[in-house]
């Protein structure tokens, strides 16, 4: 390792994006993006908005102004008359990923906190601190519900040896394994100390239904993370935003790197959520289509599969399969699958997707089954 580097860099380790390889990769189900790109006309509505509005030699709009203000009124749907979220409600980073890092720089760098996540969760929690040398404490969950272990969770937060917990991450629904949180589970993050920031990472609000948006004025110290790049299909443009306590917000906006969104993205994301109908209106299908899947799925002997709240499933082999090999048989039949946590995380596609994703499990299956030595 080179001298100069920070030692603990030798134990992190990077994300690691499906590699296509030599695969046909007909269908991209790894990343839980929405199957269907922009309609054309939104494409050419932002192309022209491209010529018309943006001046290649002048930097982005560092405020993000319009962006906040058409995601604000986003919100303000969804609040159920609650409140109304403003624009000092709300930041905005290129991908929740450096939203991610801003919140652990602003709560627990320098030695100040650890971070809680209860695994297996979305990969990127730890992976950012553990780059910027901040301890993360592991809880477990119940391997049938998903569940937090929540026990587990109050013991870490409320121990009082080594570093203590300054954020906790809760995605709703989860990732890898598509479960919302319980009402338990929602009881006891209301609890959290306020000395603890609970962020709750609600990328698959669109799909789920589910936010607890309408409570966030009761909890300074919640904030709650989302995304354009699923349901709102800007995967390509990498624009995320959190909502959260002024003062919380500011402190985020004060951290993240100046003309962090270019131009584009900004138009792009504004230009979705001014079209959001005929975006969202794809989504009624892909439930659908997810719920169709998880029965056939079902029917499988060798697999186990847990109902979702998102855009994915996650399946788990028995005894008989290897995972990695499943995994490998999808890929060589051109269908990318997320292989994670001890099992394969699928993203709900088209109709077409959906039943070649089927068909391709049932012959890796076939080709698989072997008993193990």
């Amino acid at each position: 390792m080179l001298p100069f580097l920070r030692p603990e860099l030798a134990n992190c380790q990077p994300y690691h994006p499906n590699p296509g390889g030599d695969a046909i990769a007909l269908d991209i189900l790894d990343t839980n993006e929405c199957p269907y790109d922009l309609p054309i006309a939104l494409k050419q509505t932002l192309a022209q908005r491209y010529v018309e509005a943006i001046a290649a030699n002048r930097y982005p709009d560092g405020s993000h102004r319009d962006l906040k203000e058409a995601i604000a009124d986003y919100l303000g749907e969804q609040t159920q008359g609650c409140w109304k979220p403003g624009l000092e409600h709300v930041t905005v980073g290129n991908g929740s990923d450096e939203l991610i890092r801003s919140i652990l720089i602003a709560t627990c760098l320098g030695g100040q906190g650890s971070v809680l996540v209860a695994d297996p969760t979305f990969s990127m929690y730890g992976i950012v601190a553990e780059t910027l040398g901040i301890p993360v404490v592991r809880v477990g969950r119940d391997p049938q519900t998903w569940e937090m272990d929540l026990v587990a969770a109050e013991q870490a937060i409320t121990q009082t040896e080594g570093v203590p917990v300054r954020l906790c991450f809760v995605v709703h629904p989860n990732s890898p394994t598509a479960n919302p949180l319980t009402e338990a589970e929602t009881d006891w993050l209301r609890q959290v100390p306020p000395q603890i920031l609970v962020v709750i990472d609600e990328a698959y609000f669109e799909f789920s239904g589910e936010t607890l948006l309408a409570e966030l004025p009761q909890h300074p110290n919640w904030l709650i993370t989302r995304t354009f790049s699923k349901a709102l299909r800007l995967a390509a443009h990498r624009v995320g935003y959190g909502v959260g306590d002024p003062q919380l917000i500011a402190a985020l906006e004060a951290i993240r790197l100046p003309y962090n969104l270019p131009t584009v993205a900004q138009l792009a994301a504004t230009l979705a959520l001014q079209s959001r109908s005929q975006l969202l209106s794809a989504i009624p299908e892909l439930l659908v289509e997810r719920d169709r899947l998880y029965h056939d799925l079902q029917a499988l002997p060798q697999l186990q599969v847990w109902p979702s709240a998102a855009n994915f499933l996650f399946v788990k082999a028995n005894d008989s399969l290897r995972v990695t090999d499943l995994a490998a048989q999808l890929k060589a039949q051109g269908t990318l699958v997320r292989q994670t946590a001890g099992g394969l995380r699928i993203t709900v596609g088209s109709p077409a997707e959906n039943q070649r994703t089927l068909s391709h499990l049932q012959i890796a299956i076939a080709q698989t089954l072997q008993p193990l030595a």
